[in-house]
């Protein structure tokens, strides 16, 4: 049955409480801030979806405040779940900050069960419910905005077709094996259906990588003859995959459903790995971006170019980030492919408007948001001083304008939001999700945001004393 809280151990709280506050005062005010009834009533209306009578009946669970506060620091500190759990067990502060007191602490691998009933959702509307605090507790006013999209990347390696093929026939010879363990008894499952060609798949793999380090046009042709064998493999493991699919859904129980559901699920993802390379290598066709898949694993990944010295092409999905003064940041969007900058403009403004019931004084964004459409429904809605530098040629009445004191001063205040982003990265995991899924990137991204606005509401409160 799920638990709100643990009641308080007076012996545990005459101990640490004070001790907890002059140690780490960032960390007493960020309690403060999560002890919000609202805060807590959003992650307990999803954990609470766990089983049917999840509320009523069963054993209990470890309270709802543990989980909130324990996924909280897992991301304040950017933490394995295995680690989350060692810290806190090990750390007295960390038990009153979390709410354990003398209780065992929660596993990780039950911890990771419970994130994943969180919903992205809640997670902005948690984190719209941080931005309110921090206006109530006059750290920010919304009068300033600044804006800027980034890449979070998807945890996979760099794609190419050999590596891909070779990733398809590793995962469908593995669920091959574990199936063979079920259907060993069928006369017509002989050993070929069952044949692991993943170390085939790896040698030719192999030849490609050492081809494409030469050069000359017999290592083309060389390239090209063992990409047929690589290419024909896969087809084969396809093949088999299709028949021992049949022949689990015959079969009708519970572990050959699951077996047959990861199938269902990477055969169609191997058949077009095969079909992009068949269409780049043989028929030397571009492949439109959007038309590849370049992890059978996180088949949702974006490939974005933004034409960077160090990282021309990435991977993963573009994130908009708004912020206001105060460091606060007060909305991300996951962006599907990647979509021209100026798009996100008008988005930002609406939801701000929403957020604070006004616009902002001041709108800042980089010389990718510019356009005269962008400019005039800023001035529309009541924005006072829209900074949107205008890329390329401009006017001697354009070069005046962005010559103001008013603006130059916007644009260094502007600069912010690039450390702002960079922080996140560094300091709350927002470098790379590793999460996995859709959600599980939203989810990620969500809780990046909700740790990087605690720090900074907490960093602020602790300095006021």
């Amino acid at each position: 049955m799920l638990r709100d809280r643990y009641e308080p151990d007076p012996r545990f709280w005459a101990i640490v409480e004070q001790l907890a506050i002059e140690m780490d005062p960032v960390l007493a005010q960020i309690d403060r801030i999560l002890e919000d009834d609202e805060l807590f009533r959003m992650i307990k209306r999803d954990l609470s979806k766990n089983r049917p009578k999840t509320l009523e009946t069963g054993r209990n669970s470890t309270p709802v405040e543990v989980i909130a506060r324990m996924l909280a620091v897992k991301r304040l500190y950017d933490l394995s779940y295995e680690k989350t759990e060692r810290h806190v067990n090990d750390s007295l502060v960390l038990r009153w900050f979390c709410r354990v007191y003398f209780h065992p602490v929660l596993d990780h691998s039950n911890l990771n069960k419970w994130a994943l009933l969180i919903q992205p959702d809640t997670l902005y509307a948690f984190n719209d419910r941080i931005t309110a605090i921090a206006t109530e507790l006059k750290l920010t006013r919304g009068r300033k905005l600044r804006t800027d999209g980034t890449v979070v990347e998807t945890n996979i390696h760099y794609p190419t077709d050999s590596s891909l093929l070779t990733d398809g026939v590793r995962v469908l010879s593995r669920t091959i094996k574990h199936a063979k363990e079920i259907l060993v008894q069928r006369a017509d499952m002989t050993a070929q259906t069952f044949r692991d060609r993943t170390r085939s798949a790896r040698n030719q793999a192999r030849r490609i990588a050492d081809r494409a380090r030469r050069r000359g046009s017999e290592v083309k042709t060389e390239m090209k003859e063992a990409y047929r064998k690589l290419v024909s493999t896969t087809k084969a493991s396809v093949k088999q995959a299709k028949q021992v699919l049949g022949a689990l859904k015959e079969q009708g129980t519970k572990q050959a459903n699951r077996l047959a559901a990861i199938l269902e699920q990477f055969i169609p993802r191997v058949e077009q790995v095969i079909a992009q390379a068949v269409r780049r290598v043989f028929e030397a066709e571009v492949v439109p971006a959007q038309e590849k898949i370049v992890s059978i694993f996180e088949p949702h990944t974006d490939i974005i170019r933004r034409n960077k010295a160090q990282k021309p092409t990435e991977f993963g999905h573009k994130v908009w980030f708004d912020e206001v003064e105060g460091g606060i940041v007060t909305n991300c969007r996951v962006l599907e492919g990647n979509p021209p900058d100026r798009d996100q403009w008008q988005p930002t403004l609406e939801y701000h408007v929403q957020q604070f019931g006004r616009p902002p004084d001041q709108a800042s964004a980089d010389r990718g948001v510019h356009s005269a459409n962008n400019e005039a429904y800023a001035t529309e809605i009541g924005v006072k001083r829209v900074i949107l530098p205008k890329p390329g040629r401009k006017s001697a009445a354009r070069r005046q304008h962005e010559q103001q004191r008013w603006f130059k001063r916007g644009r260094r205040f502007h600069a912010g939001v690039e450390g702002r982003i960079s922080v996140l990265k560094r300091r709350h995991g927002l470098g790379r999700c590793l999460y996995h899924g859709e959600d599980g990137f939203e989810r990620w991204v969500g809780w990046g945001v909700i740790a990087g606005n605690l720090a900074v509401i907490g960093t602020a409160l602790a300095a006021r004393g």
